[in-house]
């Protein structure tokens, strides 16, 4: 069939762990929202991080009674981000439109994305307009935002999070991609062409309970950091520079006072426990820095095959045909 007369075919990439309560209501809202959307080819792609409920099983369940429903279940858990870009890499469709499970972030707006992207888009992102999170979790969030904007060299988007849709010249970007530790929305961001956010408010979780502890924000917080910003070696770097002066011009001045005029100073027991005390710090802390970065690089190095797959419903992970020849069923 000529590519102009085929229906587009759009891949929702939905990750789970632990949702036994939300993926069943999951998939009958996207399904719903393509219902509405005649015009349109539809596969969801569930990417199963190794759910100890009855996720998997419910998923089973749904990919038996339709085929258009792609599971991919993890030898373990590796992470939200791996999981999201595996999901990225298996992804068939002319576009691929990134669903949290829990729909805190609204499949209804689906169709807003799809008309921007034939407006010629390649990313629409959505920006969270509110959030309905706590006073200090939503001030920790819009913080972090600024902070990342601030400190990265790519143009990443304030406010907004995981929810959006990739032109399929995005998903081919993301199949070379080999990172051990990746911030999926950063990557993405940094690939330029033609992107958009549209507003909305997210909504609070409807059932089960989140998956992002204080402890999972920070770590996040942490990757998208080292991720997109070499700014704080740069910070270590002047830092050390500067105490480095200071500790020069001190040592002068004492040697100075002592040599040139005979100072006699006193036993500086204290200054000298301080001054220790204090390189010891910095020391500590910006080795630690440079450990992150070293982190990374020796778990880069090591090639390992990760994400590990278990196990694959009506289709495999990481396959997508080549372009013009995709059909509407996985």
């Amino acid at each position: 069939m000529p590519d102009a007369k085929r229906k587009k075919l759009v891949s929702v990439l939905i990750p789970a762990y632990n949702e036994e309560e939300n993926v069943t209501r999951a998939y009958e809202t996207v399904r719903k929202v393509f219902d509405s959307l005649p015009n349109y080819d539809f596969e969801i792609v569930f990417t199963d991080n190794h759910s100890t409920d009855r996720t998997f099983a419910l998923l089973k369940e749904i990919a038996a009674k339709d085929g258009r429903v792609r599971v991919i279940r993890f030898a373990r858990n590796y992470g939200y981000q791996r999981s999201v870009l595996v999901a990225y890499k298996s992804a068939r469709g002319d576009c691929a439109v990134q669903v949290d499970c829990d729909l805190q972030d609204p499949p209804d707006l689906i169709p807003e994305l799809l008309d921007r992207w034939r407006q010629g888009h390649q990313v629409v992102y959505g920006i969270r307009r509110s959030l309905p999170d706590g006073l200090v979790t939503a001030l920790a969030r819009k913080a972090f935002y600024r902070l990342m904007r601030s400190m990265s060299e790519d143009d990443l988007p304030i406010d907004a999070g995981e929810f959006r849709l990739v032109d399929r010249v995005i998903l081919d970007q993301l199949r070379g991609v080999d990172d051990t530790s990746p911030y999926v929305r950063g990557l993405i961001s940094s690939m330029g062409f033609s992107q958009i956010g549209i507003e909305y408010d997210r909504q609070a979780r409807v059932a089960g309970t989140s998956k992002f502890p204080l402890r999972a924000l920070i770590g996040l917080a942490v990757d998208g950091v080292l991720n997109h910003s070499l700014i704080p070696l740069r910070i270590a770097s002047l830092t050390s520079l500067v105490v480095a002066t200071v500790t020069f011009f001190v040592i002068f001045i004492y040697l100075m006072g002592r040599l040139l005029f005979g100072q006699e100073w006193p036993a500086g027991f204290a200054t000298t426990t301080v001054l220790l005390l204090m390189s010891i710090m910095l020391n500590a802390m910006f080795l630690g820095i440079i450990g992150e970065y070293l982190g990374r690089i020796y778990m880069q190095s090591k090639r390992r095959p990760v994400p590990i797959v278990e196990a694959t419903l009506n289709g495999e992970a990481g396959t997508a045909p080549a372009a013009g020849c995709i059909s509407g069923a996985a």
